[in-house]
């Protein structure tokens, strides 16, 4: 069965005609077009090859146009009929490549491979979900499945939330999805940072003014409570507010009551409070740098955010996920082979989530609608020749396939199952001939070593985690998990 159509357009027929019949052989329908006259208005397939045409004129404004008449086509230029390599803006955008003659085929297989990422990107963008409210809520780790089950369970009260975790694991994305699990959802969500905001300031943003409150305020203005009126008001990084401003707060939540800067009526109002903090709001109540009647208002429902390390197997289920989300909104693609996947999961990820994200965007740049491989990314993300790797490092082979392997030419990576074999070649691992159950294995062996650092830290919770290199919540359920301790142990620690 004949692929799609590509259209060629160059004058030269000898070129023309060297290049349909490779793409021929490949496959593919072709049509050729000897002028940009004739290509007008008849432009419509799979991709478009452009090369040299008499009546040109400016190539750049002629590939801008074509780029605004059939933006879901990609397009390729032929660099030997370039004065220079086409740069390509946002009105190129759909300009994905050159192509070298004469043609060979590995860079023509690799050229037609972004084209065909490139039209999925758009085919896909009409039945994607919101996949911004998901975002790194997606995995199957123990720890992501319970802060999915709390916000279950909290969603439809109306109790305030305190979200918990460091800087870049998805604090908001917890409290939109509180949010929009909620009964408020059809009413407004409204973030605020108060770490970003001067504490002179802040009162304005939270409460609203009244005209000529303070020099500058030229007329009256709402503040977030009152934007958020019947809905959702995220306080972000709360543990950096003043303290005066943490009274002022303090007698909203307790009263639902509060006033303009400057006026003197008082305005009801019916939020619901979710705040996130990457600081120990305890530790900060020590310090008398935060209050503590204002703790236990916000501390009604806290809920954990984990690390990114403490998640490890989410790994390639979130590069899934934001590949999906860049291709949404229509900001290219790529693709990752196995080996650098298993690089990205043995990185600790100090910027969790956030970092992921980045680094995902970063690679979609350097290698639009291509393929990025171990070398691609950063040398403290490669995995050295010879180096030890851990049973943390291990995917299952079975997750390989998600991350859009089965869109790369086979021949060209390794498959799921050389990846894995090569893990337990490093690691000493053999499965034995009448099989094994993996995750009962791995949970055994994170018992044992569990067991062991509690047993050299002399059962001081707070040390082993430091000695495992995990939070001591996440410890502590482990402990419970596994039944090393006793319940009223753990709780005392």
């Amino acid at each position: 069965m004949s692929k799609e159509l590509i259209h060629i357009i160059d004058t030269n027929e000898e070129r023309t005609e060297h290049i349909k019949t490779v793409l021929s052989f490949m496959g593919y329908q072709v049509t050729t077009h000897s002028s940009c006259e004739q290509a007008e208005g008849k432009i419509d397939g799979f991709a478009i090859i452009v090369g040299y045409c008499e009546d040109l004129g400016d190539q750049r404004a002629f590939v801008s146009k074509l780029s605004e008449q059939v933006p879901s086509m990609p397009i390729l230029m032929l660099n030997d009929t370039l004065e220079q390599p086409v740069m390509m803006g946002d009105e190129l955008k759909n300009v994905i490549g050159e192509l070298a003659l004469p043609l060979q085929h590995g860079q023509l297989a690799n050229t037609l491979h972004q084209a065909e990422l490139f039209k999925e990107s758009f085919s896909k963008a009409s039945d994607q979900r919101p996949v911004e409210l998901f975002r790194s809520l997606v995995g199957n780790s123990r720890p992501i499945q319970v802060v999915r089950t709390m916000i279950q369970q909290v969603a439809e009260s109306d109790a305030n939330v305190l979200v918990l975790g460091d800087s870049g694991t998805g604090k908001e994305v917890v409290a939109r999805n509180v949010h929009y699990y909620s009964k408020r959802r059809n009413k407004p969500f409204v973030p605020i940072n108060c770490g970003a905001i001067p504490p002179d300031l802040l009162e304005s943003e939270l409460f609203g003014h009244e005209k000529g409150a303070f020099t500058g305020a030229i007329s009256t203005r709402k503040g977030r409570f009152e934007m958020a009126e019947g809905g959702t008001l995220f306080l972000d990084e709360i543990g950096d507010m003043s303290m005066p401003m943490q009274v002022k707060l303090l007698r909203v939540l307790q009263e639902r009551v509060f006033e303009r800067v400057g006026g003197s009526k008082t305005i009801k109002v019916d939020v619901r409070i979710v705040a996130a903090t990457h600081r120990n709001l305890e530790d900060a109540i020590t310090t008398e740098k935060f209050r503590e009647d204002l703790f236990y208002r916000l501390n009604v429902f806290p809920i954990n955010m984990p690390c990114l390390s403490e998640r490890q197997e989410d790994i390639p289920l979130l590069i899934e996920d934001l590949i999906k989300r860049i291709e949404h909104e229509n900001r290219g693609s790529v693709r990752l082979t196995p080996t650098a996947v298993l690089a990205m999961c043995r990185y600790r990820w100090p910027g969790n989530v956030r970092e992921l994200a980045n680094m995902i965007e970063r690679l979609a740049i350097i290698k639009p609608y291509g393929v990025a491989d171990a070398s691609d990314l950063p040398e403290k993300m490669q995995v050295q020749s010879g180096e030890p790797m851990e049973m943390s490092d291990f995917i299952p082979s079975a997750e390989l396939p998600q991350l859009g392997a089965q869109a790369v030419m086979p021949d060209a990576l390794p498959t799921a199952q050389q990846v894995s074999d090569s893990i337990a070649e490093i690691n000493g691992a053999h499965i034995p001939t009448d099989g094994m159950d993996l995750k009962q294995h791995l949970a055994d062996l994170e018992s044992q070593l569990i067991q062991q650092a509690l047993e050299e830290t002399d059962g001081v919770v707070a040390h082993a985690a430091r000695l495992l290199n995990m939070r001591r919540t996440t410890l502590v359920e482990k402990i419970r998990k596994y039944g090393l301790q006793k319940t009223d142990e753990v709780a005392e620690i």
